[in-house]
């Protein structure tokens, strides 16, 4: 038993829970905990960012790379404000991190002293749980507790908010606590009813045109082995979600890529012919289903999430599997039967013919687009990268000619859309990746990247190995498509001008190139490969690109907008 204050019972919980690096910034409610910091600088790794919701995507960009916890930490007030962009992205993404936020002195608290915010208020919505710790004899086991709401059940992000004066509380004769976790009403993960397995097998045996819905749950769960199994031995075909890339690899002869809005348009057509859906970690997004009621109206659903709330939640399901994705595979699959499919699997082959013939990757353009310049760093990194994207086209690009074949190896913000997340977020999983010795490569257009580029600092600081390609087309490309379809190209608020980037790098301390063919990509691609720490890469782009196909809101899945045939 030792004698430790607050702050130092902090580190003490994080070290216990395998906590190798954190994320933040410090400040007057939280300092007295960075001053305890001192003492553990050879088990934690600091990183200190430039914007606190640069520390809540690191977090987050570390616990998609890992598959662990990430942690950030923040001061009161607009310190932790700050972090409800990244919470929110977690949230939504089902992402595991933990943020500890400074408070002012619980006399205070509710008499709007300096820098005080109702945090745990404030972010009730965008978090598993929260808590506001008011006594130092409670913050070991909130810490624990904490941890196990982010990485349990469907994951998702956590905040513990610590006043000033608790971190400098003195507790006696602590000791860490070791008892097993088990809240109020928590029940374990179960596993399907015989019933259930039977009635699933029965569906999946007597379809004629079946198809896997593949979402983050595969990812998540570590089911890619049991899925792929399902695929193989019943000869069905799979599409995954955009948070689902990786997991089935590209290549897989069943893969039919991205479902939905920007998905491939024979994944899309082969959704709405289906007799059969087997969603398996997916949550029915809208950008995945179209009209709702225009959904796969020839399609029995089968529904397996780890979360309850989401089943007929968005579209009405026949059978709803709560279990482990991984479990209740394992369940299903040994009596799943092979069928040769032949009637159905060339239909597929028919839609996938008409998608490559339709497809303008490989046409000369006068200025190159985006997608034939991410298909350039595809083959530059020959699809080995760890790929971190912003949102807008470039993200839908990335996933439509990037091919991934390992799970976590796209790291996006798919649910919550947020502009800004990809330059902090692969400083996080860079922490992960150097690991193993994988490339980490950003891929983010010139609106996203004037969101976060004040962390080009953190990255020169950390020695990050990123490498940062800015797709540059002048505009906020996505919102730029929407004017010019929906709205008779009135172009209001969509151009952008930025910096030089290539002097902006230069400014920050690392090398910045600039291309404007295809011919210079390969080459400014080996530079940067060759350099140790961030990189940039400015990719002039054509414009007026789109990206095809396109469902409209209020539309069919099937009723897409169309890239013309290409001669």
């Amino acid at each position: 038993m030792r004698t430790l204050t607050g702050a130092e019972i902090i580190w003490e919980c994080l070290v216990q829970e395998g906590v190798e690096v954190v994320f933040g910034y410090p400040g007057g409610a939280i300092l007295r905990a960075y001053d305890a910091l001192t003492n553990y600088q050879e088990q934690i790794h600091h990183v200190l960012v430039r914007h606190e919701q640069g520390a809540s995507h690191m977090a987050d960009g570390y616990a998609r790379a890992s598959g662990k916890v990430g942690v950030a930490v923040a001061t009161s007030g607009p310190g932790a404000t700050n972090l409800v962009t990244g919470l929110a992205t977690a949230m939504m993404d089902s992402s595991p991190i933990v943020c500890i936020t400074g408070q002012a002195a619980t006399p205070v608290i509710g008499k709007d002293a300096f820098q005080e915010v109702d945090v745990v208020g404030v972010t009730m919505s965008v978090t598993k749980h929260n808590y506001l710790v008011t006594d130092a004899t409670e913050l070991a086991d909130t810490i624990r507790e904490a941890f196990h709401i982010a990485k349990s059940g469907r994951p998702g992000p956590v905040l513990i908010d610590v006043p000033k004066d608790v971190q400098f509380q003195v507790v006696e004769d602590w000791q860490y606590p070791t008892e097993s976790i088990c809240l109020p009403g928590e029940q374990p993960v179960p596993e399907p009813t015989s019933v259930q397995v039977e009635t699933a097998v029965e569906m999946i045996n007597a379809s004629q045109r079946p198809m896997i819905l593949a979402g983050h749950g595969v990812l998540i769960s570590g089911a890619m082995p049991e899925m792929l199994e399902l695929s193989s031995k019943g000869n069905i075909p799979v599409s995954t979600t955009l948070l689902g890339t990786g997991g089935v690899p590209a290549s897989h002869p069943l893969n039919l890529g991205m479902m939905g809005m920007h998905g491939q348009a024979a994944a899309n057509h082969a959704i709405q012919e289906a007799d059969l859906l087997i969603a398996c970690g997916m949550r029915f997004d809208d950008r995945v289903t179209g009209d709702v009621k225009q959904y796969a109206p020839h399609a029995k659903k089968i529904h397996i999430d780890i979360d309850p709330t989401e089943f007929n939640k968005n579209i009405e399901v026949d059978l709803a599997l709560h279990s482990d994705l991984a479990i209740a595979l394992r369940n299903i699959n040994p009596a799943i039967q092979f069928k040769g499919r032949g009637g159905w699997l060339h239909r597929l082959r028919d839609w996938q013919e008409d998608d490559n013939q339709r497809d303008a990757i490989h046409v000369s353009t006068p200025v190159m687009t985006a997608g034939q310049a991410i298909r350039e760093i595809w083959k530059g990194t020959e699809g080995q990268a760890l790929v971190v994207t912003d949102v807008g086209q470039h993200q839908m690009l990335e996933a439509q000619y990037y091919e991934h074949e390992e799970p976590r190896t796209l790291l996006t913000s798919g649910g919550a859309g947020t502009m800004g997340f990809s330059l902090p977020a692969s400083i996080g999983a860079w922490f992960q990746a150097r690991k193993s010795g994988r490339e980490v490569w950003v891929i983010v257009g010139d609106g996203s990247i004037q969101m976060t580029l004040m962390e080009f600092a953190t990255a020169v600081q950390e020695g990050a190995n990123v490498n940062i390609c800015i797709i540059n087309n002048g505009y906020l490309g996505m919102v730029r498509q929407w004017q010019e379809i929906f709205y008779e190209k009135r172009y209001m608020g969509t151009p952008i001008s930025g910096p030089d980037y290539v002097k902006l790098a230069e400014a920050y301390g690392f090398p910045g190139h600039r291309v404007h063919s295809l011919a210079e990509v390969i080459p400014a691609m080996r530079k940067a490969q060759a350099y140790n720490g961030p990189t940039l890469i400015e990719f002039v782009v054509e414009q007026h690109d789109m990206v095809y196909p396109m469902v409209s809101v209020g539309s069919a899945l099937n009723d897409m907008v169309r890239r013309p045939y290409v001669n």
